[in-house]
């Protein structure tokens, strides 16, 4: 296939290991140019091969550990964790790319930047959520203003850039080793230091997200102090069914599997919605519901809009009956 005009074609310079879950790429411009500019919390967007004829799209965010930023670098920096219940992306990042190898990827995009503020920027990271948070954390420090990083893992063994972190933070780096500590990281105590001019960042599994949110709202904080991006995959979830999908507009209806999008499933069946992240986050993929309950998932919509349940995100919401008709 060829390339889109309007991507990049990067060559992977450095691939290399930093621990057995993790895996860091240095990409660099195929003609040697200098590369689009980005600042922290950007990502790109990487075509992976998932085999058999099939590509997709990967989210990985862009590292820097220099400014948090750069307006016209030399190559990009990305570590890719491997998931062994995947999709195949990280599988084909981890086992089958090279140095030397080249990829396509779009220019950089930011949905989770940082935002102006008197207060500290309060970042809590969760595995591999690591990425955008350090480019945060160099970002602030570089520019000295407040800040500090909380990284939860479930063992240093997994956990990418210590020393890096260390030398940047120093004590402003505070580590939670699941292993170690008996428990998983205590959203309530972090809640609890934070002062109301704080901003927190949350970038991790799903679950370290739904009890930052859930705490949050408790406590009463404005949803405007709360920015966060999840680095967690759709996964089938108890209950989980197949039903059946109708597009008004065409008549035609397809199977949705118990283990499948609905996003995916139209793509398998050569339609080609709009979507983006993948992950419920970005709400691009808002599809009008004309029939059917739907088992909102997604991270967009306010309680309101899921209550009146005329709107899905197609790429993680999905029915609780047998049948959804999409205004499409």
């Amino acid at each position: 296939m060829a390339s889109d005009p309007t991507t990049l074609r990067l060559r992977v310079a450095e691939a290399r290991e930093l621990n057995p879950l993790v895996r860091l790429f240095r990409l660099r411009a195929d003609d040697g140019a200098a590369l689009p500019g980005f600042e922290a919390g950007a990502h790109i967007r990487v075509r992976v091969d998932l085999g058999n004829g099939q590509s997709d799209w990967r989210h990985y965010s862009l590292i820097d550990f220099a400014a948090g930023g750069q307006q016209a670098p030399a190559e990009y920096l990305i570590a890719v964790r491997k998931e062994a219940a995947g999709r195949g992306g990280s599988r084909f990042m981890h086992e089958r790319l090279r140095e030397g190898d080249t990829i396509e990827a779009e220019p950089p995009k930011n949905d989770f930047p940082l935002h102006a503020g008197a207060g500290r920027a309060v970042l809590l990271a969760g595995g591999i959520g690591i990425t955008p948070l350090a480019s945060m954390a160099a970002h602030r420090r570089a520019r000295g203003l407040p800040v500090e990083l909380h990284y939860a893992g479930r063992s240093r063994a997994q956990m990418a850039f210590l020393p890096e972190l260390g030398e940047l933070l120093g004590t402003d780096l505070l580590l939670h080793d699941d292993e170690a500590k008996g428990a998983p990281f205590d959203v309530g105590a972090l809640l609890a230091r934070c002062d109301p001019a704080d901003q927190l960042y949350v970038c991790g599994p799903k679950p370290m997200l739904d009890a930052v949110l859930a705490q949050t709202q408790a406590r009463g904080w404005n949803s405007d102090r709360v920015h966060f991006e999840l680095f967690t995959a759709p996964v089938v979830e108890e209950g989980d069914h197949a039903f059946e999908v109708e597009l008004a507009m065409s008549g035609q209806r397809f199977t949705v599997p118990a283990d499948q999008s609905i996003l995916d499933c139209l793509i398998e069946h050569g339609c080609d919605p709009m979507f983006d992240c993948k992950r419920g986050e970005c709400g691009v993929c808002a599809v009008p519901v004309i029939d059917g309950e739907i088992d909102h998932r997604d991270y967009v919509l306010t309680a309101r809009e899921k209550a009146a349940g005329n709107v899905i995100q197609i790429c993680i919401s999905r029915a609780k009956g047998q049948r959804l008709v999409l205004d499409l």
